[in-house]
This record gives structure tokens, sequence and C-alpha cells, in this order.
């Protein structure tokens, strides 16, 4: 049989009935990036500015700043040059070399003086006003004391050239530390000018006065006739006062003895010493009611001489700050 073929019109229908449905496919993965880091926004550059020209008087304030820095460190730097012998000098009179001590502590003060100004320096950038204070009071003092110094001293050189043209009758002959080998050597100083002296005044009489000490073989008063009477002199000539400790104690006893030895007190008497220590003994001669006619004995060894001129600035003061009060 033959088959019957469906007609265009139902053909059609039925093409047109059956819908393409698209197939659905599923969304491709795609590996996920991470977010690239952010880049730092670099900084705008800044057009340079051009520099100022340098002027007349910046230049003149660079110029001052420069030299103050290079007065700051000169100052400085020969305080500290000057204080490295002065420490090297206060060494060897402490520890190696006795009789000294007074230089050594005048080269300590002048080392502390310096220092202090080193410091002030240092200080005044951050304390201004009280540094400026501070440093002018200590100025101001400092300079007072060398005032009385100089004229304290001045007045003990004065007074070491002696008396030469006055005379006398009596001579005080001031003792001064013995040693176990002989005379120290201020000792023999005034053992030396107190044979020129007789010598040269052959009636005068000398009074040796100074006692015996912890550390001596002797008194000071027997070494002073022992050694003068090997220089020539006659031992009636001089009389021994063996008892004093201090120069106004050998005042004391010594007047005492020619009062008890001629039945009065002398009003004027020969007064003996090394010349540093002329001023100083010639003021408790005033306290004792008596005229002292200095006779300097000459100081043989020059470093012993300078350092007993500085000392007797001390000594005299200490006499002018106790008034002269001693006891008998």
């Amino acid at each position: 049989m033959e088959k019957k073929q469906p007609s265009p019109k139902t053909h059609s229908k039925n093409v047109a009935s059956k819908k393409v449905t698209p197939q659905k496919t599923a969304p491709k993965k795609t590996a996920s990036k991470k977010p690239a880091p952010k880049k730092a926004a670099s900084p705008k550059a800044t057009p340079k500015k051009s520099q100022p020209p340098v002027t007349a008087s910046k230049r003149k304030t660079i110029a001052q700043k420069t030299a103050a820095r290079w007065r700051f460190f000169r100052s400085n730097l020969v305080r500290w040059l000057l204080m490295i012998p002065l420490a090297g000098i206060w060494y060897i009179f402490t520890f190696l070399m006795a009789g000294y001590s007074f230089t050594a502590l005048v080269c300590l003060c002048l080392i502390g003086i310096l220092l202090f100004y080193n410091i002030c320096d240092w200080t005044k950038t951050k304390f201004p006003k009280s540094t400026k204070v501070v440093k002018s009071v200590f100025t101001i003092l400092l300079c007072i004391g060398l005032l009385v110094v100089g004229i304290t001293e001045i007045l003990i050189i004065h007074a070491s050239f002696g008396d030469k043209t006055e005379t006398c009758e009596y001579m005080v002959v001031l003792g001064a530390k013995v040693r176990h080998d002989g005379p120290s050597v201020s000792l023999m100083d005034r053992i030396r000018a107190a044979a020129d002296y007789m010598n040269a005044h052959p009636d005068v009489i000398a009074v040796v006065s100074g006692g015996k000490g912890a550390d001596e073989p002797m008194t000071e008063a027997q070494c002073m006739y022992n050694e003068l009477v090997k220089l020539g002199i006659d031992p009636e000539r001089i009389w021994m006062e063996e008892k004093a400790t201090s120069t106004w104690e050998n005042l004391h006893f010594a007047l005492n003895l020619l009062e008890e030895k001629t039945d009065r007190r002398p009003e004027k008497i020969g007064l003996l010493s090394s010349e540093y220590h002329l001023f100083r003994a010639k003021l408790f001669a005033k306290a004792c009611e008596v005229e002292a006619v200095g006779i300097p004995a000459h100081t043989s060894r020059l470093s012993q001489m300078i350092n007993h001129f500085m000392r007797e600035v001390a000594g005299v003061w200490h006499y002018i700050i106790l008034g002269g009060q001693y006891s008998d």
C-alpha cells in the first residue's frame, strides 16, 4: 500500500509545534585573580626653590659665630694646657719634696680657678643668666683677694730689706728646724747672718731663742749656740732661751730673759730672722711693746724663698685675724 504522505500544511504545523530549545551550558570556571596591590602614589616632585643670595650681614654673622667658637676653643685649650704643668708641680711638691706644701696648695688653687672658668664656659649656653651672675661675683671676689694678697706681699718684701741704719744693744735670733744631721737650711742661714752681724758689731749680745720640738734632737737655741761658737763668736756674748715653741714665745721669753739678766726691759732690740719672716716678727714685737730693728738673714735656696714668701701672706693674715691675742 502506498503510504500517505502528509500534506504540506500538516507538515509545517508539526515542524512549528516542535520548538527548538537551546541547551544550557555550565558556566566556565575562571581562575580568580587577586587584585594587584595598589602602588603608592609617588610624592609629587616639588620644584627646588632657588636659595636667596648670602647677604653681607649674614656673612658677618657667620664670621662672628666662627670667631666666637674659635675663641671658646682657644681659651679652654689654653686653660687645660696650663692645668697640666700645675698638676705636675702640685704632685712634686706634695709627694716628692718636703717643706713646699704651701706652693702645692697655691698650684691646687690655680687649677681650681681655671677649672671654674672652663665650667662657666660650658654652662653659659644653657644657663646664661645664672652663669653670668656666678662668674661675675667670683671674678670680683678673686680680684679683691688678689689685691689684698698683693698689698700684703709688698709689705712683706719691703720689711725683708731690714733696718740697715739702725743699731741695737741686744739681738734676738729666732730659731728654726733642727734636723738629726744638724741645722736646717733656714736655721743655718740665720746662724751665718747672726755671726756676720756680731762680727760687724762686737758689742752686741745675742739671745738665741728656740725650744725642742718632738722630732728634734736638741733645742734650737743649743744648736745655734754650738754653730756660733764654731764660727768664732765668744760664748759669753750668746745667751740661750730654750723654752719657746712659736714666734710669740720667742720674743716674750727672750724679753723676760733680758729683763732677768739686766734688771731692765729693753725698749729696742735687734730682731734677726729670715727675710720673709721679718714683717710678721715685727708685728709680734709691736704686740710685746718693744721697738724691733729688722736684721734679715738671706735665704740661700731660691725655691724655699719663693715658697716661704707666699706662705708668709697666710701667716700675716692669721696673725691679723687672731688680733695678736696670745696667752703668755
